[in-house]
């Protein structure tokens, strides 16, 4: 493994190099993690981004090589790296290890551009970004209502993208950024800040640099006493020389964050405390820089002779993340050597790319939501997302969000899909077929209506209603006419010309056939025994008096249906469709128009069995029984379906319902009296209508 640094703070980076070697030897005395197997270092200063290339392609040789084109079996000299520290420094390096997905577990570059794992598939951080950092220094400053702040950076990508971050994320709250700057290496340019910021009357610093650049600001501001609100980062909000400066106190208030998670090690001190005093000054490549403080070679004088108590008593932020770090590549090779009880599989052969997730709950399917198992939100449950809903892992990945009503997912969906229009296509064969079977009905209705109109005098259309036939027929016609409206994008004019105005003209049929039923009964059974009566309803026109009354209860129950809730155009989902169609309204007012119907239907079928006795001629009850038995099929067939199907088909279902219905009238009652008009001419005559009567006469006496 590979740690990389900068001496120029040297107590405090022996602090970090002892963390790194407490917790490689805590894991190589392990018995539990990576038994049998021991792992080894090495420490190495970054120094410079041009003068540390040598060590970093040292790292990647194979075979005393660097070799230019990837392999899949290339094994370099490491399985690891941990750093560097800083944001900067990484990226310069990065590619070198990206390029072989090298993996590089950082513990202190915290720049948010990182965190784009297209340029950086292999890094990982034990440390949170730099955006985090951003919002909660915002909320700092919104919960003590500071808006009038300047934001003072160093010169590297750490404090470049938080500025970013800072000015993205202040405009959409009240934090005006007044004034913002880059400290420099060159420190006689700080005094020239501090006059600007008392120029602009600022009192809230926010100071967002690494410790080289922020050690130097805050030394400068104590010199001259400058007194503001100082707003520290996490790299230098608890540094321990900057804590113990004489004269700290006259600056104001510092108020900083820190990194969470900074606990204490156990062991860690009797190590540092063993390691440092008995430990032998190390022997050098290069014996002529050994007194050198800040060193590129590698070698450092100081490493042994450091004072124990300093590092121990130096800051401790980044303490825990270069510890977690090295166990994070320690759990992650356990893992891939299969490692168990009886000891790890030496065998089989490790390559860099080969980093298990080192997770509570493994992460979820696509399709999958995060549900919370206990306390934490590390550990989750996977739940699949039910039809219609997906998840979107970059919004919420614990919630799957319904799909918009035109669109539809299948179960386990990231993404929703447009929904298909459907609704019943004049192309189709069922609505052509529906189209073709109106027409006809249309068509017979006329043709019985003129050969009606060319024999008007004949027995046979007397017997039948005689000018009654003509409104019967006519209301056929209307009611067939309905039926088109069954085929094609439903309007608000199809719904109407649908069921509500069907419901009028076939109850205008319907009344027809139940008053001509108890016409001729009453003619033949009751007109000796209640003359007066009798002769009161033909002489008022009881029959079309009757029919009138029938038609207008149901023109008042289709208009009341209208203005509550009548028919209109609806859409409803089907899995991947949405079908257009119309709705059936009121449903309490949609089946009183059925339920009159129904009591027309059965008082014409008892006025039709009273009459099974009548003269042949006059015996109507054989036909409109027939009619009726197709009247009560097709309208049961059509209310199942209504409640069992659903699709585009279903209006195709009731267009067929009422064809039915249609079709029953004609051949039940009109076609059997075309059948004697045309083919039996001699049954058409007076002579034989009153010879029937005659015998009915005789045998009813």
């Amino acid at each position: 493994m590979l740690q990389c640094h900068r001496f120029n703070f040297l107590p405090a980076i022996f602090r970090q190099v002892q963390v790194m070697r407490f917790a490689v030897e805590e894991i190589n005395n392990s018995t539990t993690l990576l038994p049998n197997v021991r792992l080894g270092y090495e420490i190495f200063d970054y120094c410079s981004d041009t003068r540390n290339f040598n060590s970093v392609l040292d790292f990647l040789v194979e075979n005393g090589s660097v070799p230019v084109k990837n392999s899949s079996i290339y094994e370099p000299k490491i399985i690891s790296v941990t750093g560097p520290f800083g944001s900067t420094e990484t990226m310069t390096v990065a590619p070198l290890f990206m390029s072989n997905l090298i993996p590089m577990v950082c513990h202190g570059a915290t720049s948010s551009q990182l965190s784009n794992k297209k340029r950086f598939p292999s890094l990982f951080r034990t440390v949170p970004s730099d955006k985090f950092q951003v919002q909660a220094l915002i909320r700092v400053l919104l919960e003590f209502g500071w808006n009038w702040v300047a934001f003072i950076g160093g010169d590297d990508d750490y404090s470049r993208d938080a500025l970013q971050e800072f000015t993205e994320e202040i405009r959409s709250v009240d934090i005006c950024l007044a004034y913002q700057e880059t400290i420099t290496k060159n420190i006689s340019k700080i005094p020239a800040m501090f006059d600007k910021l008392s120029d602009l009357n600022i009192s809230v610093v926010l100071v967002f640099a690494n410790q080289e650049y922020a050690v130097p600001f805050i030394e400068k501001a104590i010199e001259r006493k400058v007194q503001k609100m100082w707003i520290a980062s996490e790299t230098w909000s608890i540094n321990q020389k900057l804590m113990k400066t004489k004269g700290i106190e006259a600056i104001g208030t510092v108020l900083g964050i820190t990194i969470g998670g900074i606990k204490t090690l156990q062991g860690f001190k009797q190590f540092v405390m063993h390691s440092m005093v008995h430990e032998k000054r190390a022997t050098y490549r290069n014996a002529s820089l050994a007194g050198l403080e800040d060193t590129c070679n590698q070698e450092c004088s100081e490493c042994h002779t450091a004072d124990p108590k300093k590092i121990l008593n130096e800051d401790a932020t980044y303490s825990f993340t270069i510890y977690s770090a090295a166990y994070a590549v320690a759990h992650a090779l356990h893992e891939v050597l299969q490692c168990g009880s009886q000891g790890c599989n030496r065998s089989k052969q490790v390559y860099p790319y080969m980093v298990p997730e080192l997770r509570c709950s493994p992460e979820c399917q696509k399709g999958y939501k995060r549900v919370r198992r206990g306390y934490h939100i590390c550990c989750f449950d996977c739940h699949m997302c039910a039809e219609g809903t997906y998840i979107n892992y970059t919004a919420d990945p614990t919630k799957c969000s319904e799909c918009r009503r035109e669109e539809w997912s299948t179960n386990g969906s990231v993404s929703c899909t447009q929904r298909t229009l459907e609704h019943l296509e004049h192309s189709e064969l069922v609505a052509i077929g529906v189209l073709f079977s109106a027409a006809l009905t249309l068509l017979s209705s006329l043709a019985v209506a003129v050969l009606f109109a060319c024999k008007y005098d004949t027995p046979v259309v007397r017997s039948a209603g005689g000018g009654m036939c003509f409104f019967m027929l006519a209301c056929l016609c209307m009611c067939a006419v309905s039926v088109f409206f069954y085929v094609g994008h439903p309007g608000p004019v199809h719904c109407v010309l649908r069921n509500p105005a069907f419901a009028v003209f076939y109850t205008g049929c319907m009344s027809c056939l139940a008053i001509r039923s108890f016409q001729i009964v009453c003619v033949f059974k009751m007109a000796s025994r209640l003359p007066r009566a009798y002769d009161y309803w033909v002489k008022h026109n009881g029959q079309w008096a009757s029919v009138g009354a029938s038609v207008a209860i149901q023109l008042f129950l289709c208009g009341l249906w209208m203005g509550v809730d009548g028919p209109q155009p609806i859409t409803y989902t089907m899995g991947r469709v949405m079908v257009f169609d119309c709705s059936l309204g009121n449903h309490y007012i949609f089946f009183s128009v059925l339920v009159f119907q129904g009591m027309l239907s059965v008082a014409g079928f008892m006025f039709a069995y009273m009459g099974t006795d009548l003269p042949k001629n006059y015996n109507e009850g054989k036909s409109i029984t027939f009619s009726l038995l197709i009247f009560y099929i097709s309208w049961a067939m059509y209310l199942t379906a209504h409640l069992t199907l659903k699709g585009k088909y279903l209006p195709a279902v009731n267009a067929f319902s009422v064809l039915s219905t249609l079709l029953g009238i004609l051949l039940g009652y009109f076609f059997p009296k075309c059948y004697i008009i045309i083919l039996k001419p001699q049954n058409n005559t007076t002579a034989y209508f009153q010879t029937a009567i005659q015998s009915y006469t005789i045998h009813s006496t």
